[in-house]
């Protein structure tokens, strides 16, 4: 208990820092995820070739090499500057968004083909026979991936403190630095990422109880 009461300072911003990536993040990947699924079920070829590459090279990438690119690689490309916790959102929410899009993608293949024909029967175009038929229903049926998906985005925030960036992974590196006791000092940040777990694991169950019933 004494290093947390020790380095509670510390402990309560690299938490802070890291609920901050967590949440543009998953925003971020979330948005382009669904866009990236959009692509893959597209009547268009080059949209779904499009989206099939993004997924394929993403999702074959390390994400340590992500974030490389953007902490060494893309400042020379002086496009728009990003500090190190912008460009670990945006490294986050890149490499997210390709699993996201596999989930919702297959959530997408749950739902019966005579809706999508009943759409376009009526005149609804691609893009509204999606958001108003299509991806209502393939949501539904996702919920326990996609959280899955956005607990591992959460675990992956910890890559960033290898990147300048001073979240909950960083805290190791300060608590060697004092000399304190590393074994107390992990344990917490494991507790504490349990902690984090635990809302996302009851919004899962609640949305799961609730859907299940409107079916």
């Amino acid at each position: 208990m004494s290093v947390l009461t020790t380095y509670s300072d510390l402990f309560l911003k690299a938490f802070g820092t890291t609920i901050q990536l967590f949440l543009f993040s998953a925003v971020g990947s979330l948005v382009l995820g669904t866009l990236l699924a959009m692509l893959r079920v597209s009547p268009v070829p080059v949209f779904r070739a499009a989206g099939a590459t993004y997924v394929t090279l993403v999702r074959n990438t390390p994400l340590t090499l992500v974030f490389f690119f953007f902490a060494f690689a893309y400042p020379l490309l002086k496009i728009v500057r990003l500090d190190p916790f912008q460009g670990a959102v945006v490294a986050l929410a890149l490499y997210t968004s390709a699993f996201i899009c596999e989930v919702v993608r297959s959530g997408i293949n749950t739902v019966p083909v005579g809706q999508a024909e009943a759409s376009r029967a009526l005149g609804l175009t691609f893009g509204q026979m999606l958001f108003s038929v299509v991806l209502p229903q393939a949501m539904r049926s996702v919920v326990p991936p996609l959280v899955s998906t956005l607990i591992a985005l959460l675990k992956n925030t910890t890559i960033a403190a290898g990147f300048s960036v001073s979240d909950a992974g960083s805290i190791s590196y300060v608590l060697a630095d004092e000399g304190a006791n590393m074994l107390v000092g992990l344990s917490w940040v494991a507790f504490f990422f349990v902690v984090l777990v635990i809302p996302l694991t009851l919004v899962q169950r609640a949305l799961e109880k609730r859907w299940s019933v409107a079916r």
